[in-house]
């Protein structure tokens, strides 16, 4: 368990390293300094050479991108550019915005993260249960007119967009029903008014999809020996279900569950911006939309941690689910 551990920790840093070389060569070789100036101090029209040296020398890009030939010692690469907004991250250090009202990108990360998790969170936990509850349902009903229309049902709600619930569910429940804000943020207990409804839309939205993929699993494992072995021995549908077809079905369904335990800390991009909630997807959303590079970086660096996290975390439970697997 350690030395597996320790290799796939391995691999995950060379491949972030991987990642952060080619997030800087993107940056600071396609977008250039100057041209990062030029859109910060006035939108890309009517800069003078000394508005984008002041700006570039605020914020440490006035220095060499990889050696500094006028340093003595490491100074000649820890004085650059790279070392400053690529090396750094791997410490955590994210630095301070492009956009000075941005302010500290550390500071801003740990504020906006507690708010995505206050979504994403509860979100997260009730989708697994409803998607696996209502695909489990489906199959008990396999080949009867209650799995053709809810099948049916998946796929038209497949077909809507995320922005059609959000949207049509801001003007029925906000500003038809006014059972809820539109948009907005607060504090404390107050936070679940305005939460309730981007997670019961977003809940909604994503059923479908999830709901199919985990039906599909079970009706593979229904058709197995083993179902057949306990059906025989007397036991119901529900038993069967729940003891051993989800159980056997748990290492695709866990394989699922990792690819999304990122977007837990990084929050929802769409439902953020949206419903006004201040979480880690608005604050990419706004990076994004002001073309602040600086944070778009810091977001990259910090999804492809968890991303990496998350699968180790994927691989051990693998071994939880299922003692025949071992890491080799």
């Amino acid at each position: 368990m350690l030395s597996f551990l320790i290799r796939r920790l391995g691999y995950g840093v060379l491949t972030l390293i991987g990642v952060n070389l080619i997030t800087f060569i993107l940056f600071f070789t396609v977008n250039t300094t100057d041209d990062m100036a030029r859109m910060n101090v006035g939108g890309g029209k009517r800069v003078t050479p000394e508005q984008i040296e002041k700006w570039k020398a605020e914020r440490g890009y006035d220095k060499p991108l990889l050696i500094n030939a006028e340093a003595q010692g490491l100074d000649c690469v820890t004085d650059t550019v790279f070392w400053d907004r690529s090396v750094s991250l791997f410490a955590f250090d994210f630095g301070r915005a492009d956009n000075d009202s941005a302010g500290d990108i550390g500071y801003q990360i740990k504020q906006r993260m507690g708010v995505s998790l206050q979504l994403t969170l509860p979100l997260f936990v009730m989708g697994l249960v409803a998607s696996i509850i209502f695909s489990l349902w489906l199959v008990m009903f396999r080949g009867t007119s209650v799995d053709f229309w809810g099948v049916v049902a998946c796929v038209v709600m497949m077909s809507i967009s995320a922005l059609f619930y959000i949207i049509v569910g801001q003007y029925i429940f906000s500003r038809w029903a006014k059972l809820a804000p539109v948009s907005g943020y607060a504090n404390g207990l107050d936070a679940l008014r305005f939460l309730v409804l981007p997670i019961g839309l977003m809940l909604l939205a994503n059923l479908a999809g999830h709901a199919r993929f985990y039906r599909t699993l079970f009706l593979e494992e229904v058709g197995k020996d083993y179902v057949r072995t306990a059906r025989a021995k007397g036991l119901r549908d529900g038993q069967i279900m729940g003891r051993h077809v989800l159980r056997n079905a748990m290492l695709p369904i866990l394989t699922s569950v990792g690819g999304s335990l990122p977007g837990l800390f990084m929050g929802g991009l769409l439902t953020e911006s949206f419903f006004g909630i201040p979480g880690l997807g608005a604050y990419m959303m706004d990076a994004i939309a002001s073309q602040d590079f600086a944070i778009v970086r810091a977001m990259v660096f910090l999804g492809s941690v968890l991303y990496i996290l998350s699968n180790i975390l994927v691989d051990v439970a693998y071994t939880l689910a299922d003692p025949r697997v071992r890491m080799q």
